[in-house]
């Protein structure tokens, strides 16, 4: 089973490194944002400009995981070639799993061009240990986000699924605070945004970056709505096999 998960991880990575369109959508606007927001207000504040490197990581993560996820999952449904693996014995584990990885590996790609704007552009500091925790905190966070984005693309059309992803993208993003500090967000922001993945995932990151200490309801958020997506993708997949093959 490991060696058919690796030889699909291995394949879905190659295709999207030959159209590297993707990946550097997911750098680039992080990567801008950075240089024209973090870098001029917050950039001589070690602690600020270490929140902001890990909340715009977070969402050039979170892009790459619900964009181009859903994007390329509908895209596949329109191909041939998918039919035909669904009728191998080795079951949905191996691609789901390989989607998964392969989705990590552009991720971790994305947030390099962010880092190095932090690193050479700001006073943002941080340690080798709590770099590793980030990375790892940024893993955990962006898992919902790979499941919304499956279950979207295994819902729609590629057209369709690039638009609704980009409709739940967006005001996540802002719900979570990763555009804006939490507490400038208006009033209803901030009832709000507690109960949004994106702000339990960002808490996390602070939390690992910076040592801000997360609240109890935007992580057990996170879990349930980890859950929950969770349930939605395999819901989602057996639909679209269901329609497909009966």
């Amino acid at each position: 089973m490991s060696s058919l998960v690796l030889a699909h991880t291995r394949y879905l990575v190659i295709e999207q490194i030959r159209v590297p369109i993707g990946i550097l959508a997911s750098a680039f606007f992080p990567a801008v944002s950075m240089v024209a927001f973090v870098v001029p207000f917050a950039g001589q504040d070690p602690v600020a400009a270490t929140t902001a490197t890990g909340s715009l990581m977070f969402f050039g993560a979170m892009s790459a995981a619900l964009m181009g996820l859903s994007s390329s999952v509908a895209q596949d449904r329109d191909l041939p070639w998918n039919p035909y693996l669904r009728t191998l014995p080795a079951g949905p584990l191996p691609r789901f799993a390989g989607r998964i990885l392969s989705t990590l590996a552009v991720m971790l790609l994305s947030v390099i061009p962010v880092l190095v704007v932090a690193a050479l552009f700001t006073e943002a500091t941080i340690t080798p240990g709590r770099l590793l925790l980030g990375v790892g905190a940024l893993v955990v966070g962006v898992v919902p986000f790979m499941l919304m984005g499956l279950c979207v693309g295994f819902l729609l059309a590629s057209k369709a699924a690039m638009a609704v992803s980009q409709l739940l993208f967006f005001p996540m993003a802002v719900l979570g605070g990763l555009l804006l500090p939490p507490q400038v967000l208006p009033g209803f922001v901030q009832a709000v945004s507690p109960y949004v993945p994106t702000r339990g995932a960002a808490e996390l990151i602070w939390w690992a970056v910076v040592g801000v200490r997360p609240g109890v309801v935007p992580l057990v958020m996170l879990a349930v709505w980890t859950a929950a997506t969770a349930a939605a993708a395999v819901w989602a997949y057996r639909r679209d096999e269901g329609r497909r093959f009966t």
